[in-house]
C-alpha cells in the first residue's frame, strides 16, 4: 500500500511511518509548511520516501491521509484526483475544536457546538486521536472513529539528576493560553523550568522569567531531547486545550513523574499513581516543589507512569489500528 502523508506533526508522523506501507512525503523547494519532506530531528524508516510535489501525479497513491483542511485542495492539485471521490482518503483530527475554520462554509461556532469542516461529507472518515476529540467535535455525516496515539518506546531512561521540571511546548509564544504558556511565570517562581521545543529561545525574556528560573532548549533532535528530559526531576504539562500532547506520553515512557493540568485527555492518560493532576495552578506548583525535594517518590511515580503509557500507547496497537482502517477505506 502507498500512502500520501504530509509531514505536519513530527512525533505523530514518526509513529505512523513505522507501519507496513510505503509513505510518500511531499517535498517542495525550500521545504515550507506544505513540503517539509523527511525530518532531520526524528528517526524515520527508509519506507518513508520523499516525493517532489510536482511529481506526485506520476505516483501510484492508494490512500491519502489528510491532516489540515487545505490539504484537500493540495491533494487535488498535486495528484489530479479528488480525495474521497477519485482516491480514498481519511482525515486525522489532531486538535480539540476551537472555532469552525473560516473556509469551511459553516457558521462560526465555538465549543461545545463546533462542527467539523467535513461534517457535511460522508466520503472521508474523520480519525480522532483521542476520545475527548470525538466527544467534542460534531462530525455530522462524516464517519468518525478514534485511533489513540501510539509512541515509539524510548525506553526507561529516568535519572532525575537535575532538580528542575521539564516542559515541552512548540511555539509557546504564538500558542499562548492554549498551551498554558501564560502559566509558566507563576510556576517558575516555585520550581525552575527547562523549556524544550521549537521557537522557545525568546520565551523567558518575553514572559519576564529570570534566566536561572528557565533554561531553553530549541528544537533538539528527538533522541537528545529524550536524554535531556530524563535528566530532569519531573515533567510538567501545563496544556489547557490540546487533545493530548505526545510529549506527555513520551515523558511517561521515559519514566518521569507527571504534574499536569487536569484538562482534555490528560485525565485519562495519567493515572493517580503516575503523578498529580489539578486545575489549580497553585496545587501544581506545590506538587512540583514536593517532587523536586523527594526523588524517591518521583522515581516511584515515574515507574507507574511508564507502565501506564506502555500499556495504553504501544506502537504495535497503533499500527494495527491504522492498518485495519487503511485496508477498509481502500477495499
Amino acid at each position: 500500500m502507498r500512502v500520501l502523508l504530509w509531514h505536519v506533526h513530527g512525533s505523530w508522523a514518526t509513529s505512523f511511518v513505522h507501519g507496513p506501507y510505503t509513505t510518500l512525503v511531499p517535498v517542495t523547494p525550500g521545504r515550507g509548511q506544505d513540503g517539509r519532506g523527511r525530518p532531520k530531528t526524528y528517526d524515520w524508516p527508509d519506507r518513508a520516501v520523499e516525493v517532489p510535489a510536482n511529481r506526485l501525479r506520476d505516483e501510484d497513491v492508494d490512500v491519502v491521509v489528510l491532516q489540515r483542511p487545505h490539504e484537500l485542495r493540495l491533494a487535488e492539485e498535486w495528484l489530479g484526483r479528488r480525495p474521497g471521490r477519485d482516491v480514498p482518503a481519511v482525515y486525522v483530527e489532531h486538535d480539540t475544536p476551537r472555532r469552525t475554520p473560516a473556509d469551511a462554509g459553516l457558521p462560526d461556532e465555538v465549543v461545545p457546538n463546533s462542527r467539523h469542516f467535513l461534517s457535511t461529507r460522508a466520503d472521508i472518515p474523520v480519525v480522532h486521536v483521542t476520545h475527548f476529540n470525538d466527544l467534542f467535535w460534531d462530525c455530522g455525516r462524516a464517519p468518525a472513529t478514534v485511533i489513540e496515539h501510539g509512541v515509539v518506546d524510548p525506553g526507561y531512561r529516568y535519572q532525575g539528576t537535575w532538580p528542575r521540571a521539564g516542559v515541552v511546548i512548540n511555539d509557546p509564544l504564538r500558542r499562548g493560553r492554549v498551551t498554558g504558556t501564560d502559566l509558566l511565570p507563576a510556576l517558575a517562581r516555585t520550581v525552575p523550568l527547562d523549556l524544550f521545543g521549537m521557537n522557545v529561545a525568546e520565551a523567558p525574556h518575553r514572559l519576564g522569567i529570570p534566566h536561572e528560573a528557565m533554561w531553553t532548549f530549541d528544537d533538539l533532535p528527538q533522541r537528545r531531547m529524550h536524554a535531556e528530559l530524563a535528566a530532569r526531576r519531573l515533567y510538567l504539562h501545563p496544556y489547557r486545550w490540546t487533545s493530548l500532547g505526545l510529549s506527555l506520553i513520551e515523558a511517561m515512557m521515559l519514566g518521569l513523574p507527571i504534574v499536569a493540568l487536569a484538562t482534555t485527555a490528560a485525565t485519562e492518560a495519567v493515572p493517580p499513581a503516575a503523578g498529580v493532576l489539578s486545575t489549580r495552578v497553585d496545587a501544581l506548583a506545590e506538587a512540583a516543589r514536593a517532587l523536586l525535594a523527594d526523588p524517591l517518590r518521583g522515581r516511584q511515580l515515574g515507574k507507574a507512569a511508564r507502565e501506564a503509557a506502555v500499556e495504553r500507547y504501544a506502537l504495535a496497537r497503533f499500527l494495527r489500528d491504522w492498518q485495519r482502517l487503511l485496508e477498509e477505506v481502500t477495499r
